[in-house]
């Protein structure tokens, strides 16, 4: 068939609310549909169908609908839904919400065109994750480690340093043994232009920038443009994973933007809110960009997901860090109290989890002591904090001395394993940090280290 035969034209607009505009009696469209929008001047903008029945369609216009009237503004349906060129020549270049160049650089030549939605992934072709994806930061390496494949948040509050922890994992990421087959798909969403420039200064005085796909949407670009952001975005990270058989880190900076235009679009839509305000299908919503993390069988490329969140008064029940981690396998969070203490990055161990760490860790992945390390790491810890609060009620005379090693143990941990700045570590470089901290304890307190482990990387039996 004539795909010339499957456009439609319409000039009924009826009326525009935000980002929404609706027509009357509509014929023949399906939903997602893309539209192109001519203006009276003959300025074109692109939508996507929202919502479709008999008596009207709700268009969503990603470049806003400023200047649309309802007298001479003509709506064309398609008949295809949404899609972005895509090709390895984007590697390298920035690009707005949409995929179009931001770089003043030409368009991309395309090798292929494909659906931002994506291709559901059949659940038995997915590959179990498996492989260590080292970061160099010793925090997230040593205690909760990203898997290749895996979906692991990071939480962070209003002023923390989210952004230049993702920039510096940006920077640094690389699968062991992978040699360059590795990239970086980074999707900032309704950041400020301050925020941007941090990005572009840092990607490119590092040199990093050549081997990132940079997907950016300012705070004042059209929040519909936000909806469509991650989803290009991942297309892309798609096709380089599975087409090119690159190992891609998709870095999506930040969550919490997307949802507010996400609730912004449903109050539009005049649909009944749920939690705060949010739609009842965020959750749906954000499984549909979540879940396009994962391994297929048969593929050698794969897509790792790391999404950045503020959560609103550092709030980890708000829905939308709440919805994230049922989602997602695990978390990474960041502490108010670590940052005002000048720890950086300022992670906090305690509650951060990596469901898929063992998957990734051990000999031949990592070390054969990584497991037991990181318990030993994380019980000590616990321990010198829980003395933390004993001290501030009893005062520091009534600990014993060993609870005071524990003490002393705590405050190096943050001091040297946690706090590293713009260093980039290796896994050994942090296994040899965790070790050399041991040694601060005697060792029948290392209960949680196989006897073989102790005698061949303590450093005390090292000496000898």
């Amino acid at each position: 068939m004539n795909p010339t035969l499957l456009v439609k034209e319409y000039q009924t607009i009826n009326y525009v609310s935000g980002p929404l505009l609706f027509v009357e009696k509509p014929r023949g469209i399906s939903y997602g549909e893309t539209a192109l929008i001519t203006l009276s001047n003959g300025e074109q903008r692109t939508g996507q169908v929202l919502d479709i029945s008999r008596e009207i369609a709700v268009v969503q216009v990603f470049e806003g609908t400023s200047g649309i009237d309802n007298l001479s503004s003509k709506v064309r349906f398609m008949g295809e839904s949404p899609h972005i060129d895509v090709s390895i020549d984007m590697l390298g270049r920035v690009f707005n919400g949409v995929g179009k160049p931001r770089d003043r650089r030409p368009d991309i030549i395309p090798e292929d065109t494909v659906d931002i939605s994506g291709m559901p992934i059949n659940p038995y072709e997915r590959d179990k994750p498996s492989d260590f994806i080292q970061t160099g930061v010793s925090a997230i390496d040593a205690l909760n480690t990203l898997v290749r494949g895996q979906k692991l948040p990071i939480f962070s509050g209003a002023g923390l340093p989210a952004n230049a922890l993702a920039a510096q994992i940006a920077r640094q990421s690389r699968v062991l043994g992978g040699g360059e087959n590795f990239a970086v798909v980074f999707v900032a969403m309704g950041i400020t232009f301050k925020e941007a420039s941090f990005f572009m200064k840092n990607f490119e005085t590092t040199g990093a920038l050549e081997r990132v796909v940079f997907f950016m949407n300012l705070a004042d670009d059209p929040t519909i443009e936000r909806i469509a952001t991650p989803r290009c975005a991942l297309s892309v990270a798609e096709y380089l994973a599975y087409t090119h058989n690159l190992h891609v880190l998709v870095i999506l900076s930040d969550m919490t933007n997307y949802c507010e235009a996400l609730r912004e679009i449903s109050t539009a839509r005049e649909e009944v809110p749920g939690r705060r305000g949010y739609p009842g299908y965020m959750y749906t919503d954000l499984a549909s960009i979540y879940e396009r993390a994962g391994r297929i069988k048969g593929k050698d490329g794969s897509i790792t997901q790391i999404p950045i969140l503020t959560m609103p008064d550092d709030d980890i029940t708000h829905p939308v860090p709440d919805l994230t981690g049922y989602i997602t396998e695990g978390q990474i969070v960041l502490s108010r109290d670590l940052f005002r203490r000048g720890l950086n990055p300022p992670i906090d161990v305690l509650p951060c989890l990596s469901r898929l760490m063992n998957l990734g860790i051990g000999q031949g992945k990592t070390r054969e002591d990584h497991r037991n390390v990181a318990d030993q790491l994380y019980a000590s810890y616990a321990y010198g904090r829980d003395l933390r609060r004993l001290v501030a009620i009893v005062g520091e005379e009534a600990l014993t001395e060993l609870d005071k090693k524990y003490l002393k143990f705590a405050e190096e941990f943050e001091r040297r394993f946690i706090t590293q700045g713009d260093q980039n570590r290796s896994i050994e470089q942090t296994l040899s940090i965790g070790w050399e901290l041991f040694s601060m304890l005697p060792d029948e307190e290392l209960k949680r280290i196989k006897i073989e482990y102790i005698e061949k990387y303590h450093p005390a039996y090292r000496a000898e």
